[in-house]
């Protein structure tokens, strides 16, 4: 073993082994990998070894197809087989709603370029005999998908990675991880000390006792998942003595289980309720190889339907009974990429399907490591997703509730109910009075829309079925019914946001953003450091605004900023809230060491509403003395005013395209600011809209969001940024040389607004596939209703060929093609007149 290294990787199971390969066949010869006892002693030698390749997920979908693809020609060339076989996927569906969520992950697919294919009933009972088909509506199957052998696939890509040369040193444990002043590290070992350039935790259940090492709270936690092995049947013995193919693996998503052949048997895998978290303060030093004793009670109910689908699985014993630990996050995505506050340190941890992810994880933490930047979108991954919330309690309860909820129905409305509450704005508890029905955004609270009061759902309303994975609803209130219904259609919902985007347009609404991501940027440097960071041109004068884009190193969007002038040296920077971690560990990172700038965030110190529409005017005149003239108080100017006697900073910017004002505040006077706009605004009509109105009526705007409309894979004039992207800017930029590059060679994709017709009750949401004459030429990245110009919308990039104006295309939306019209850029208000306030 060396004392030095390129690049070390820890864990030596198959997503370590597999980040090694990547490293090495990129070119990096000089990396290692270190072992504590043998390859794959960890999960990886227990895990069922199945390949989904179904994910609503877009960065975990390419992850899992690339998988796929590397195991099919990893044995040509390494000469190992790694034990693919692929005998398809099917997924079979006993509800509608289980038929509208494969449909439009039919869609999903399609972008993806994911082969799938619908059976009918009778296909399904030619491809898999032993399946009792009745109550089957209809299933889908993945042809290529099929399952490897975990400790095979690992030692063909540890020949791959040593074939390149890589070393891997196994009985080498790790026992402590030093940065140096210069950002290289020492990595300490039971066998001496390693230095490196870079540091990539594979350590599967160990996450968190190796995030210790680094004073890093790693959102990782395994969760007990248990498989069954029964003995041979005869009739799956007898179709392999007459040659027939392996059935495929087969999943009743709505009984919450997978089944496959196994050795003449039949491998059943449930995902049950209740199933507990494990290892929560690690495994034991010495553990290997370890097992949980299984605990078939608990199972019961899903081997009672499994006998049901697959009599033959009643009809044979039991030959083992597995129970393993598999690594959680709370959203059931592993986390894949740089560690938040510390260079050169990368996480490939929290694979619940870590054998499906091998491959494609390694690969983009390649490219991200050598390059600089992955080559497709990887923000559904993003170790920084997650912020400080995501502590050990938190992730006991949510990571339990990603297991036991692989299989329900993945709704695009749904917030589920574990680990709530635990970040709320001061005005959470008025917002509830009036109605508030509750969301979540990086832990925050935040109204998603209004319920009348008194409103619910009855049992009849939510028309739940009766299978295992039934949940179509958040749980109601104590005492209360239900009152909202998950759905991939119009929802019980679709009109009460209609009144809420009706009133903003034709009264005042209020918004709660405090979610908002808020940091302050000053000292000598700040303005210099801060256009060398975003591609539009950083505001001059003190209260002027400006919306800017930071690039990626390729030219696409990495964040997206509001920067207000707050003195001669000093902005006050506004990002998503989902976006906190993310953004602020680009800048802290990015900061110049000379110390001419400070940083700060102060995300919680200040709360954020927003007033919109027409009379916003009135209401704001009536509680401050300010001028809100359009000569004294532009559009895209902030100032300090008072409200009432609280100090408010009152910016003219809104981001659903009314006339109006944010807010923002010291949030410790959220309440008395929040009480007296809404005494005041009584007259006028005031009442609060939550974040569905809002999206709604951006839509309607053509405003862009990240990471849908905005995204790395996207050169920011591909998305339509031109105005906010200056390449004649004095400053050089981040992406300033690889943007005007690829200007130069041609996009291959260009932003359109899309007006969709013939929808009665579903819209686009976003990853439709978009067609012309058969062809696909592009997707949707977000839709929605339109309340306010009673249009269906979708945004959207397309072939650039057909951007123009009056285009026809046909958006593929839950199974049906819809026809489409490229239309005006801001379908509402194109010209502004309404945001500006001008006749």
């Amino acid at each position: 073993m060396k004392s030095h290294y390129k690049a070390v990787v820890i864990g030596g199971g198959a997503v370590g082994v597999g980040t090694l390969y990547h490293l090495a066949k990129k070119g990096w010869s000089d990396v290692a990998l270190l072992e504590r006892h043998d390859l794959t002693s960890g999960s990886t030698w227990h895990a069922a070894g199945l390949l989904p390749l179904f994910n609503m997920s877009y960065s975990v979908g390419k992850i899992h197809q690339y998988s796929v693809d590397l195991y099919s020609r990893l044995e040509e060339e390494t000469g190992l087989n790694s034990g693919l076989k692929q005998v398809s996927n099917i997924r079979l569906a006993r509800t509608q709603d289980r038929m509208d969520e494969y449909k439009y992950y039919v869609g999903v697919a399609k972008t993806l370029g994911v082969n799938v294919k619908w059976l009918s009933v009778e296909e399904l009972k030619e491809i898999w005999p032993l399946c009792n088909t009745d109550g089957i509506l209809g299933a889908i199957q993945h042809v290529d998908d099929g399952y490897v052998q975990p400790a095979e696939l690992t030692q063909a890509l540890a020949k791959g990675a040593r074939n390149n040369g890589a070393e891997i040193h196994q009985h080498t444990t790790v026992i402590g991880l030093e940065q140096q002043d210069d950002d290289s590290w020492i990595v300490q070992t039971d066998k001496g000390d390693i230095s490196c350039e870079h540091v990539i935790s594979c350590t599967g259940n160990f996450a968190r006792k190796t995030g210790e090492m680094v004073g890093l709270d790693i959102p990782v936690i395994p969760v007990e998942h248990q498989f069954i092995v029964t003995e041979p049947h005869p009739d799956i013995k007898a179709r392999h003595a007459e040659g027939l193919p392996e059935m495929g693996v087969l999943r009743e998503s709505d009984s919450s289980w997978y089944m496959r052949e196994e050795a003449g048997g039949l491998l059943l895998g449930p995902y049950e309720v209740g199933a507990p978290c494990c290892y929560v303060d690690g495994p034991a030093p010495d553990a290997k190889y370890e097992l949980f004793n299984g605990e078939l009670e608990r199972l019961m109910p899903y081997i009672e339907t499994a006998f049901e689908r697959v009599p033959a699985f009643a009809e044979v014993g039991i030959k083992e009974v597995y129970n393993g630990a598999i690594a959680y996050t709370p959203d059931g995505s592993p986390i894949i990429g740089p560690a938040w506050g510390l260079k050169n340190f990368w996480l490939n941890e929290g694979h619940s399907f870590g054998i499906t992810a091998t491959g494609g994880a390694g690969w983009q933490l390649a490219e991200w490591i050598i390059d600089g930047e992955p080559t497709i979108d990887m923000s559904g991954v993003d170790p920084r997703r997650f912020g400080p919330y995501a502590g050990r309690g938190f992730l006991k309860e949510k990571n339990e509730e990603a297991y036991a909820n692989v299989f329900t129905v993945h709704y695009p409305d749904e917030s589920r109910p574990a680990a709530r509450g635990l970040k709320r704005s001061p005005c959470y508890d008025r917002m509830k009075e009036h109605g508030a029905v509750m969301g979540t955004i990086f832990g925050w609270e935040r109204p998603n829309w209004f319920a009348p009061e008194g409103y619910g759902l009855t049992a009849e309303d939510l028309n739940q079925d009766d299978t295992i994975t039934r949940e179509n609803h958040a749980p109601a209130e104590e005492g209360k019914l239900p009152v909202e219904k998950w759905s991939f259609r119009r929802s019980n919902y679709f009109e009460h946001v209609g009144n809420e985007c009706k009133n903003v347009q034709e009264n005042v609404g209020l918004l709660d953003m405090s979610a908002f991501s808020k940091f302050i940027v000053k000292g000598r440097g700040a303005e210099a450091w801060l256009s060398s960071l975003v591609a539009n041109k950083i505001p001059k004068k003190i209260g002027r605004m400006a919306l800017t884009h930071m690039l990626t190193l390729h030219g696409g969007v990495r964040a997206e900023f509001t920067i207000l002038k707050t003195g001669k040296q000093s902005y006050y920077l506004v990002s998503a809230g989902a976006q906190e971690r993310h953004d602020w560990d680009y800048l802290t990172k990015l900061k110049p060491t000379d110390g001419s700038v400070e940083l700060e965030k102060i995300t919680t110190q200040q709360g954020v509403f927003i007033i919109a529409g027409p009379k916003s005017r009135l209401l704001m005149e009536k509680l401050s003395d300010a001028d809100f003239s359009n000569k004294a108080f532009p559009w895209l100017t902030a100032q300090q005013i008072s409200v009432g006697i609280a100090p408010v900073t009152a910016a003219r910017v809104n981001f659903v395209g009314e006339y109006g004002w944010e807010l923002h505040h010291p949030i410790e006077m959220q309440n008395y600011l929040f009480d007296l706009l809404m005494e005041a605004g009584a007259e006028f009509g005031l009442k609060p809209f939550g974040i569905r109105a809002m999206d709604s009526m951006r839509l309607e705007k053509s405003y862009r969001l990240i990471p849908t409309e905005m995204s790395i894979e996207y050169a920011a004039l591909e998305t339509g940024l031109d105005r906010f992207v200056h390449l004649d800017k004095e400053d050089d930029f981040i992406g300033k040389k690889a943007l005007t590059e690829w200007k130069e060679r041609g996009f291959d994709n260009q932003f359109v607004t899309l007006e969709v017709h013939g929808v009665t009750d579903c819209d686009a949401r976003g990853s439709e596939p978009i067609y012309q004459n058969g062809e696909m030429v592009g997707r949707v990245t977000s839709g929605g209703y339109g309340f306010r110009t009673q249009k269906s919308i979708a945004l959207a990039m397309v072939r650039p060929d057909l951007a123009e104006i009056g285009t026809e295309l046909d958006v593929y939306i839950l199974g049906d093609l819809f026809k489409a019209t490229v239309v005006e850029e801001s379908p509402y208000d194109p010209e502004n007149k309404i945001l500006r306030n001008v006749e």
